[in-house]
């Protein structure tokens, strides 16, 4: 049976008829997630060197504010970037992530790109990407549940689909899904080259174009939910530790605050059905989860419709900010 776009009371019922779910509790969730700890993009903070002091402090405002909200959250860590930091800095700022109600997962050894990577490389990468983060974790009482790996790349062939999900199985990981991208890494781009550049103003226009684009996007990716499973599953945000969300996290979190969202774990928001039949489409990009349970269902969507981030935003500063 192949769901067709419709709108209203019968969209829903169509649709979950085809899907054979139904809607999870009332009221809307997100779980709050950041991919490339200790920090991404590490070069561009030095040309020389990575600068250990200004990566604690993207950390330590970072944590500040999901405390201040209660923001449970989880930090996807790159096994690498802890070693070029220096462990002992690094270390120490990983244990921070496992107070109050936050948590660590695996990005990989090296962030390298799976699409490019057969099975015997990808078990190195998900095997060696948990030296540091594997003893913290268990340090904090906790277990090593979650993997995403780098640009949500998961398999462009069935056979490399079905080989990492027995990866994962063997090493007892879950895939970690993401259903609301913002495109952070455009307006970081710019965002630092405005603060290299000492243009202040400029950072700040910048930043504020991004929230602008972000809360767009929540409410992009919430009506697409909707159109594809019929209701708002719970949310996975996808951040990265990098130097715009860490000035701008108090108000991306208050964005979700208006919007009527609380704050859950990654693991409360994947017990949702949605995310308990796993995705068989298969590509080499890595499209949010929504774009892919449409596929999996057959529910017609037009991606065209998603905004892109301000043009004038990724040419920064060819064109100065508007």
């Amino acid at each position: 049976m192949r769901c067709a776009v419709a709108g209203g009371l019968l969209a829903a019922l169509l649709i979950l008829a085809c899907t054979g779910f139904a809607p999870a509790q009332a009221g809307k969730s997100v779980a709050i997630t950041f991919d490339d700890l200790p920090v991404a993009n590490a070069g561009e903070i030095s040309q020389e060197r990575l600068v250990p002091s200004e990566i604690a402090r993207l950390n330590s405002s970072t944590l500040a504010a999901l405390r201040r909200h209660r923001a449970p959250a989880i930090g996807f860590v790159v096994e690498a970037t802890v070693l070029a930091m220096g462990k002992p800095e690094a270390k120490s700022i990983l244990a921070a992530w496992t107070r109050d109600g936050l948590s660590l997962g695996n990005h990989s050894y090296s962030h390298a790109d799976t699409n490019g990577l057969d099975l015997a490389g990808i078990e190195a990468e998900i095997e060696r990407g948990e030296a540091t983060i594997r003893p913290v974790m268990a340090e904090a009482g906790q277990k090593l549940r979650f993997m995403r790996f780098p640009m949500n790349h998961t398999g462009d062939t069935p056979e490399k689909r079905d080989g990492i999900a027995a990866l994962l199985a063997g090493r007892g990981y879950e895939l970690a899904a993401s259903t609301i991208d913002n495109s952070d890494y455009v307006f970081e781009q710019a965002y630092g080259r405005a603060l290299a550049a000492g243009a202040r103003d400029d950072a700040g226009k910048i930043r504020a174009a991004y929230l602008d684009f972000t809360s767009l996007q929540i409410d992009y990716y919430a009506g697409l939910s909707r159109q594809v499973l019929g209701y708002e599953p719970p949310q996975v945000m996808l951040l990265h530790l990098n130097r715009i969300n860490a000035d701008a996290i108090d108000e991306i979190l208050s964005l979700f605050e208006r919007k009527n969202y609380r704050f859950v774990t990654l693991t409360e928001a994947q017990a949702d059905p949605a995310y308990r039949q796993p995705v068989r489409f298969v590509t080499r990009f890595g499209p949010m989860w929504a774009y892919r349970w449409a596929r999996d269902r057959n529910v017609v969507v037009d991606g065209r419709l998603e905004q892109e981030p301000p043009q004038w935003v990724a040419d920064y500063p060819s064109k100065q900010a508007k």
